[in-house]
């Protein structure tokens, strides 16, 4: 029988994250769910079938794995609303970007704590989660929370000096693979294919390009050199693609996401 789970926060991280956990084995009754919104709350609890309370504090109590699934500028008033009823024998997962064990430990006092990133593919059980232990969880806490972060997918232990940057790369990193899906979608319409025809190009271009850097040990340079004949199409695409600063381009992107992870925890950090 799998452990009880209380994802507070049922914005779209957490609708996942229970959805994921749902259809990959947890009983309803052993999930629940906590929103702000009543409307949020009925359509969560219609479109997922999983009970969701108004009450984050009635949702943690007793569950013996607690998930932080709100928004960083909104932890500390969730913080305050349930200190009162987590006890020393639950686990808390915060997903909150930035936001540190530190304030955790502080706030809860002898709480395992453990600090993950988790990714949006967590719907259908293809998450990355790169998660840290706080210096309360022991064996037995870092298994109950991985067992709730690997039904969604696959994890990896980093230190937490690192989920910053995770943030950046697999947390944020979705969002970069969905803006060029736009962008060629886009370019396929305007050289005249159909919008329909570059939809269903481009995603199943993704969905295969995906499986293959994913499913082969190869190295994503080498699979790009394997489609880049000289003087090829594709040569003549990456050359105009390297030419624009396209490297330069997505490593300045991470490292504002990044920087804005962590100025988003020193925020929460200081409402605390």
């Amino acid at each position: 029988m799998h452990e009880t789970v209380a994802v507070l926060g049922a914005g779209a991280m957490g609708e996942l994250l229970a959805a994921g956990l749902h259809r990959s084995g947890w009983e309803r009754e052993a999930l629940v769910l906590a929103a702000r919104r009543p409307e949020r709350q009925r359509e969560v609890e219609e479109r997922r079938g999983l009970r969701t309370l108004l009450d984050a504090a009635e949702a943690a109590r007793g569950r013996r794995v607690v998930v932080v699934a709100v928004k960083p500028p909104d932890v500390p008033a969730l913080i305050r609303q349930i200190e009162e009823v987590i006890t020393s024998d639950q686990v808390v997962i915060s997903l909150a970007a930035g936001v540190p064990i530190r304030a955790y430990e502080s706030a809860f006092g002898e709480v395992p704590i453990v600090r993950a990133m988790p990714n949006t593919p967590a719907l259908f059980e293809e998450a990355i989660t790169a998660y840290c232990p706080g210096r309360y969880a022991g064996p037995e806490a870092v298994r109950s929370a991985t067992a709730v972060l690997s039904s969604v997918g696959e994890t990896i232990a980093l230190d937490e000096a690192l989920l910053d940057a995770v943030t950046a790369v697999s947390g944020t990193g979705p969002a970069y693979l969905f803006l060029l899906a736009e962008a060629l979608i886009e370019a396929a319409i305007r050289e005249g294919i159909p919008r329909h025809a570059a939809e269903r190009l481009v995603k199943q271009t993704a969905r295969g390009a995906g499986m293959l850097l994913a499913g082969l040990e190869a190295s994503p340079q080498h699979l790009r050199a394997q489609v880049t004949s000289p003087g090829g199409t594709t040569a003549a695409a990456v050359h105009v693609l390297e030419e624009r600063g396209f490297r330069a381009l997505v490593e300045d992107a991470v490292q504002a996401a990044a920087e804005r992870s962590r100025e988003l925890g020193r925020r929460a950090e200081e409402l605390l």
